[in-house]
């Protein structure tokens, strides 16, 4: 299997280096361009780094890892444009993103959550692999038929990524039309999470908001659900997640993977886990985006303890009573990185 991962920038080398080190088990670089909105926050803000030195540190890694024959993946993943998002002025500065960006480096695919950015896509630039976000939710064939005009590739929403039978069914519509399709595999997203969208615009308007009083700050409801005793030990029934060790199930479903490592605590414990080692020794839960290490602490959600079943097609973890562990004072904890 191999995996798409996300770059964001950072002040030193590490997740670069990392990145380079595994690439061959890496089918593309995904990340947002500077200051543009997605899914996550602006690349340009940093502590470390002013804007000005985040942008070309930015242009600085990818110059290093398109050196080494790594393909990339842009993101145009917003969730929301606000009343620019139908403008001539919004698409010229896509256009000029992309041509930048594809003359510059290698440019093979562009993720959005836009139909109408796809549409711009299609028509000014037919050789780019044009991608569904995995935030448009799109989980049936007629999803994918009702955007198949503007759209080469599609993101699997996430809860449908333990149910083979569905998957299988979305991988034979792909085959017969000429299209492709992908999964995220650590997502820490709730399934059929009620404030997705909400949270979703947030971000997209993240920049704005930093500038405003702000009455209340929301940073999603999957943390203070989770952090629940009466909910921590449905982790793994709530969420969508695929552990490192069971990627192998999906070989014949997608010809990758996509993890979400770009404002990732640890970027390389997620890579090593997934790319390297195919398994992983400690808490699962700190694996994942949102990380939910924090979340349900003072315990640790052992992955060695998880069994798996695939029952009516669907792949299903189980023993979550035992795999919750309460770390004590005096407690040994071995955890990979």
């Amino acid at each position: 299997m191999l995996f798409s991962v996300g770059y964001g920038v950072k002040a030193d080398n590490r997740l670069v280096d990392e990145i380079v080190a595994l690439k061959d088990g890496v089918s593309e670089v995904y990340f947002s361009w500077g200051k543009t909105p997605s899914g996550r926050n602006d690349q340009t803000r940093s502590e470390n780094l002013t804007p000005w030195e985040a942008q070309a540190k930015q242009i600085e890694d990818l110059k290093a890892l398109h050196k080494e024959g790594l393909k990339f993946n842009l993101l145009f993943n917003a969730n929301c444009y606000g009343d620019k998002a139908q403008s001539r002025s919004f698409f010229e500065s896509v256009g000029e993103t992309v041509e930048y960006v594809g003359g510059n480096f290698s440019l093979a695919s562009v993720t959005t959550t836009s139909p109408l950015i796809a549409k711009f896509l299609k028509q000014n630039f037919p050789e780019i692999d044009v991608r569904a976000s995995v935030n448009m939710g799109v989980g049936s064939v007629l999803g994918m038929e009702y955007i198949a005009d503007v759209f080469d590739s599609f993101y699997v929403k996430r809860e449908l990524n333990r149910d083979f039978n569905a998957l299988k069914t979305l991988r034979e519509w792909c085959d017969k039309n000429g299209k492709q399709m992908y999964i995220l595999a650590n997502s820490g997203c709730l399934n059929d999470c009620s404030a997705h969208t909400f949270h979703d615009n947030l971000v997209a308007h993240e920049e704005g908001a930093s500038q405003m009083d702000n009455g209340y700050q929301f940073g999603g409801v999957c943390r203070a659900y989770l952090s629940k005793e009466n909910n921590r030990e449905g982790l793994l029934s709530a969420t969508n997640y695929i552990r490192p060790e069971d990627t192998d199930l999906y070989e014949d479903i997608v010809p990758a993977m996509k993890l979400a490592t770009r404002v990732h605590e640890n970027p390389s414990r997620v890579l090593r886990a997934y790319i390297q080692r195919k398994k992983f020794v400690g808490n699962t839960a700190s694996l994942l985006e949102p990380n939910h290490a924090g979340t349900i602490y003072p315990y640790v959600l052992e992955n060695g303890k998880i069994k798996r079943e695939i029952k009516n097609g669907k792949l299903i973890y189980t023993n979550e009573n035992n795999a919750f562990v309460k770390l004590e004072e005096n407690y040994a904890y071995q955890q990979n990185d």
